[in-house]
């Protein structure tokens, strides 16, 4: 035989379960948040060494070419950061003249923040080269 309350016991449950739903769905709501964040976090930090990686390699064949100098790299490098990512990426941009295994190039260094949270994070957190071999006219 049923007993009169099966209806309510289906419905509803074991009310001493009651209010567990809503706190499980907060605290998978709050770990999926932080999880989707931190992917976030590190894409937006490996956009910005790429761009800045990218930016010092073209700015090291930009000073390669026949008739330029480090110095114009080094220019050509902060205007492709400065127009990408903002001025405060270009702080410390350096250009010289270097040997890789016997051949002349140009390195273009750049050491920039790395955004821990959101875009705020240390001052010189990464530092990427970009090289371009020397072009020489006979």
């Amino acid at each position: 035989m049923l007993r009169a309350g099966w209806r309510q016991d289906l419905r509803c449950g074991n009310p001493a379960d009651g209010g567990s739903a809503v706190a499980e769905f907060v605290m998978v709501v709050s770990l999926l948040t932080l999880l989707t964040l931190s992917v976030m976090q590190l894409a937006l930090a490996l956009h910005i060494r790429n761009t800045v990686l990218d930016a010092a390699a073209e700015g090291a064949r930009f000073a390669a070419l026949a008739g330029n100098t480090p110095g114009d790299g080094s220019l050509r490098t902060r205007d492709l950061i400065g127009s990408a990512l903002g001025e405060r990426f270009t702080v410390d941009v350096t250009a010289s003249l270097e040997s890789v295994s016997g051949v002349s190039t140009v390195a273009v260094r750049v050491r920039a923040p790395l955004p821990i949270l959101g875009l705020l994070g240390p001052q010189h957190g990464f530092e990427v080269t970009g090289h371009g071999a020397l072009e020489e006219l006979e």
